[in-house]
């Protein structure tokens, strides 16, 4: 079976809700990303196989073969398919195992992994609320699910309060990863380690090239000042991802598409993992994904030189270096979602990217990617740079 390369990994920078990206069509910001993967690497458009597309709210804008309609917004020719994926935090992040699956088993050379979300325009939970208003059905989860497990509802909100009970998490701590993942970002921004991998977007007064999101001024007590999400808990606004608008991608290749379009790898690809668990604490299950793509890839957690893990909410993060003993150092070093914002569907490529970039500019070896999903899913993903 042929290996799986990654050539070229781009993100937008993120923007905040209502904010510089307001105005993009979410079809338009993903196909600037198409644009840009297929610009950097030269290839011809006309090699792209296929898109492979995450999203998480697929109505409104972001309906209707939203794939495809990015693929019609961009430069790439009609003769180039799409499909769209919701596997909701780590959409795109499927995108990439599928794309690598299809390239190693040869069944297509060339392959274009990529996400985009709009939550100014495409709110999250809108595919559900706007039925709810209507009186249309009861909602995603049927009273058979419910009963299964003994709840009202699935909330990831506390399922990151669990989360924190369970690892002895208290606010201090979780604002005190926030503020850090601020620094970090701000840090990574100042030192232009983001600029490789931003697409630039034109905006009112010009080109939009850095996160949105990030507070230079964030300080411990105006993050630990932000109000609770609920009472007696431990999670605010302020210890938890932020809401983002973004696109981002990766050209995925294999032996055959490397020789063919003289193209030179960024990364490959060590390890594809997958795997579910409890739908009700919901945001824990990437420990147990990394410990079996570890096993599966034959490595420790020590072999690993810098790990992406998404900042949905800070105790996701904490819980998974605890519970794996991951340095701390290694964990989210250009800051995470906290700081730079969660654009769900996007942000699997959009860590993939950023991961990519941070090992290169540390002349490091492997990076390991790893997402929390609605229902208790979690994908991993193992890359070595190349």
């Amino acid at each position: 079976m042929s290996e799986a390369y990654i050539v070229e990994a781009a993100r937008t920078a993120g923007g905040k809700r209502k904010g510089a990206l307001a105005e993009w069509h979410p079809a338009d910001m993903a196909g600037e990303v198409l644009n840009a993967l297929v610009d950097r690497s030269g290839i011809d458009p006309a090699a792209i196989e296929d898109v492979i597309l995450g999203c998480v709210t697929q109505a409104g804008e972001q309906g209707f073969a939203f794939a495809r309609n990015a693929v019609l917004a961009s430069r790439l020719p009609q003769s180039v398919p799409a499909v769209t994926v919701d596997r909701q935090c780590g959409s795109s992040q499927q995108c990439v195992q599928f794309a690598a699956q299809a390239v190693m088993s040869g069944t297509q050379d060339v392959v274009i992994a990529a996400g985009g979300e709009s939550m100014t325009r495409v709110p999250m939970f809108s595919n559900i609320a706007y039925h709810e208003s209507a009186g249309v059905g009861i909602g995603p989860f049927s009273p058979r699910i419910l009963d299964r497990f003994g709840v009202k509802e699935f909330s990831q909100f506390a399922g990151a309060e669990m989360i924190a009970a369970k690892y002895g998490f208290d606010r201090e701590t979780l604002d005190r990863f926030a503020l850090q993942s601020h620094q970090r970002a701000h840090a990574a921004t100042q030192a232009g380690a983001f600029d490789k991998e931003i697409v630039p977007l034109a905006v009112a007064g010009g080109l939009h090239r850095h996160d949105e999101g990030i507070r230079a001024d964030a300080t411990l007590e105006g993050i630990g000042a932000v109000k609770l999400l609920q009472e007696g808990g431990v999670i605010s606004a302020a210890n938890a991802s932020q809401i983002c608008d973004g696109a981002s991608g990766v050209l995925v290749v294999n032996a055959a598409g490397l020789k063919t379009h003289n193209l030179k790898p960024i990364a490959r690809i060590v390890n594809l993992t997958v795997s579910a668990g409890d739908p009700v604490i919901m945001l824990e299950e990437p420990i147990e994904a990394t410990r079996k793509a570890l096993a599966k890839a034959g490595l420790t957690i020590e072999d690993i030189d810098l790990y992406e893990v998404n900042e949905a909410f800070a105790p996701v993060p904490l819980a998974w270096a605890k519970a794996l003993g991951a340095d701390p150092a290694k964990l989210n070093v250009n800051g995470g979602a906290i700081a730079l914002g969660h654009p769900l569907g996007a942000t699997g490529t959009k860590l993939m990217t950023t991961l990519i970039h941070a090992l290169h500019a540390r002349g490091l070896r492997y990076g390991l990617q790893a997402v929390c999903e609605g229902g208790g899913i979690a994908n991993v993903t193992i890359v070595e740079a190349v």
